[in-house]
């Protein structure tokens, strides 16, 4: 008899060895179509038990595997800054431009404002927003960004442990590592590394460099008002800074009185004192440069250089960052000194016509007689298009300036023929050769009198005195290459050389000892040469140049950047006479009406029968010495100097060979200098730190 119905349930069988075969029960057995696939009550606590035992164990296993300490290389990064020499900011140097400041230079006002835009429960929360990242999840689920709601503590650790990209696993890590630093580190120091680590737009990152680029001031002088827009914009600067757009503007205003009335139902703010910011406190559109382009990379490149040579920092190490240089530099000098500069080039030279004025470069600068500091210079058009500091060049032969330190050393030790073995006799600015070339104290028979203002006759350039036999002050002002390249050998061209060095020129820039080294054949740089002719305005007392007053890094103040110590070089009478001398050729040099202006000036120069192919002027009064140089570069690799022949087109016998432009750079600046705001009457810096 067959039997009919459905079979009946039949228990599964042991397995051998006593053990219950399992089974799942999917699709369920006993139900029919659709009721298969509905899981059982049993099934899905089932599930969900095994899906949070899976998501608890990665978490442990995550929480187990990552370290506090792996701070990412962009966290560390931080920017040189560097200060006039009155204290404010010359420019932030570096990849990151961020200065790391502690939490007591960051004013609670913008703390508060902080916390109450980005994380009202910072102080009582475990680092972690269960509500963030109950939005996190959604998002994943929904294929969106895995992100939403961080905390303070998790944002700190995404800028400073993990990169940017937005994943699952850098989302997970970034919770585990936001409770161990709950747990490792006080909330203070979480918000101060939250606050030097944030991005605030226009390339600063954290507080201090924020402050400096869209208000001018360090992040202490902050007030509540221009706090809450700092905290504004870390919502998103490309949308929140003010500037940018009118769009921007509006959306910057409504977060700013958002900022600021959260912090009053937060408690950080009474409504007495939110009563008083109703004006929007509107930014800079740029406070600060980043750029080392004009002469900004040159004043850099001497300061860096300076901070090596006197520290023992490496290049290396001063490129991590982190230090705040406060430098010699006077900003309204260095600005006069380009003015000049590009003016006098615009007037005078026309490369588009004249073959002779392409490639002529310019270095110059000025530094203070009495402690050496570099006031300024101009190295060239652009620091980041013209690579050389022609301020801090030594490859340009400095021609008649040079006499003055052999005349110097013919004052200091005395002179005698050369070979011989006579005793050195004392010679003074009116010392001269007769015709048989010795060279006789006292000044010649007849007085010289000027019997032209052309130069015939004279093989080297000297005026056509009564005598015909010129002073070595006379030959100081034109000519007198002969006479200086016999006084050279008279005196002893090593004494010549280590005169010159002991004012301040460094040895590696001398040429050698042959004959025509006292006229110039040495390659001094521009700082070098100012701050050697200062040595003569100084009576003789020569003091190192110097370009950085203090050097700080994180706090703490780096030795080895006291002012050189100055020290008496020369007798105090020979550096008076030589700037005797000097004064003549300011006015052989100089108009009437610049030396009324800048009086009284001593300087040397150049002249037109100089057989080096560059022009120099320098010259100084009892508050600045400032050098300048005029050449020609050789385009193209391998480089080298050009004749100077041309140059400016041809007038007066000087013009014929571009030496007045060194003179006109010169005496428009230090006009402009001495006798404008702020000059005549620079002291010393009043506050070193």
């Amino acid at each position: 008899m067959r039997r009919t119905g459905p079979e009946p349930w039949v228990p599964p069988r042991r397995a051998s060895g006593g053990s219950r075969r399992f089974r799942i029960d999917y699709p369920r057995q006993g139900r029919r179509g659709l009721l298969r696939l509905v899981p059982s009550w049993r099934q899905l606590l089932g599930v969900a038990l095994i899906c949070c035992g899976t998501v608890a164990a990665l978490v442990g296993y995550v929480y187990s595997t990552v370290h506090i300490a792996d701070v990412n290389a962009a966290a560390r990064a931080e920017a040189n800054v560097y200060y006039w020499a009155d204290g404010t900011q010359m420019v932030s140097a570096g990849a990151v431009n961020r200065q790391n400041i502690p939490l007591s230079d960051i004013p609670p006002s913008l703390q508060n404002a902080v916390i109450a835009a980005e994380n009202a429960d910072f102080y009582s929360d475990p680092g972690f927003s269960v509500g963030g990242v109950g939005r996190a999840v959604v998002n994943m689920a929904r294929g969106g960004e895995v992100q939403g709601g961080s905390t303070i503590t998790q944002q700190y650790v995404k800028n400073t442990y993990l990169t940017p990209e937005q994943t699952v696993d850098r989302k997970l890590r970034e919770l585990c590592l936001a409770v161990k630093l709950s747990r490792s580190l006080s909330k203070q120091e979480i918000l101060q590394g939250y606050l030097n680590t944030s991005w605030f737009g226009r390339n600063a990152y954290g507080v201090q460099a924020a402050a400096v680029a869209y208000y001018g001031m360090d992040a202490r002088e902050l007030d509540p008002g221009r706090s809450a827009l700092l905290a504004a914009l870390l919502k998103g600067a490309q949308q929140y800074d003010p500037s940018l757009s009118k769009a921007n503007h509006r959306r910057a205003e409504a977060r700013w009185r958002y900022v600021l009335d959260r912090q009053v139902e937060l408690g950080h703010m009474s409504r007495q004192e939110r009563a008083k910011y109703t004006v929007f406190p509107e930014p800079r559109r740029q406070s600060v440069s980043t750029s080392l382009s004009g002469q900004t990379g040159y004043l850099v490149d001497v300061a860096n250089k300076y901070i090596e040579k006197r520290t023992g920092l490496t290049a290396g190490e001063l490129g991590r960052g982190g230090y705040r240089i406060r430098t010699t530099f006077d900003r309204t000098k260095v600005e006069q000194l380009r003015q000049t500069v590009e003016r006098v080039t615009a007037q005078s030279l026309d490369p588009e016509r004249r073959i002779t004025d392409r490639d002529v470069q310019i270095g110059a600068a000025s530094v203070r007689p009495g402690d050496g500091a570099v006031l300024a210079l101009y190295g060239g058009p652009d620091a980041t298009e013209h690579f050389t500091n022609n301020a801090d060049t030594t490859g340009v032969p400095v021609g008649s300036a040079f006499k003055p330190f052999v005349l110097a050393a013919a004052l200091q030790h005395g002179v005698r023929s050369a070979g011989t073995a006579a005793p050195r006799l004392p010679v003074t600015s009116d010392s001269f050769y007769d015709r048989s070339g010795v060279l006789t104290p006292g000044t010649p028979l007849l007085p010289p009198e000027r019997t032209g203002t052309g130069t015939s006759g004279f093989a080297d350039g000297v005026l056509p005195f009564a005598t015909g036999l010129p002073t070595l002050r006379e030959a100081l002002v034109l000519g007198g290459e002969s006479v200086y390249s016999r006084l050279g050998e008279d005196v002893g061209l090593a004494r010549v050389r280590d005169l010159a060095v002991g004012t301040g020129l460094l040895p590696q820039s001398m040429a050698p000892l042959e004959r025509r080294f006292a006229v110039g054949t040495s390659t001094p740089s521009a700082i070098r040469m100012a701050d050697a002719y200062a040595t003569f305005a100084e009576d003789g007392r020569r003091t190192d140049p110097y370009s950085v007053t203090t050097v700080t890094y994180r706090g703490t103040r780096l030795e080895g950047l006291e002012p050189p110590p100055g020290r008496q070089v020369l007798d105090a009478e020979v550096a008076r006479e030589v700037s005797r001398a000097m004064r003549d050729v300011a006015v052989e040099a100089l108009a009437p009406d610049t030396l009324r202006a800048v009086a009284p000036v001593a300087a040397g120069r150049t002249g037109a029968d100089d057989r080096v192919p560059a022009a120099w002027f320098v010259g100084y009064t009892e508050e600045l010495s400032t050098a300048v140089t005029v050449f020609r570069n050789k385009p193209g690799k391998g480089g080298g100097l050009l004749p100077l022949s041309g140059v400016g087109g041809v007038g007066g016998s000087g013009q014929e060979r571009g030496d007045f432009l060194p003179l006109r750079v010169w005496s428009s600046y230090m006009t402009a200098t001495l006798s404008g705001p702020g000059g005549g009457g620079f002291g010393r810096p009043a506050d070193t730190r």
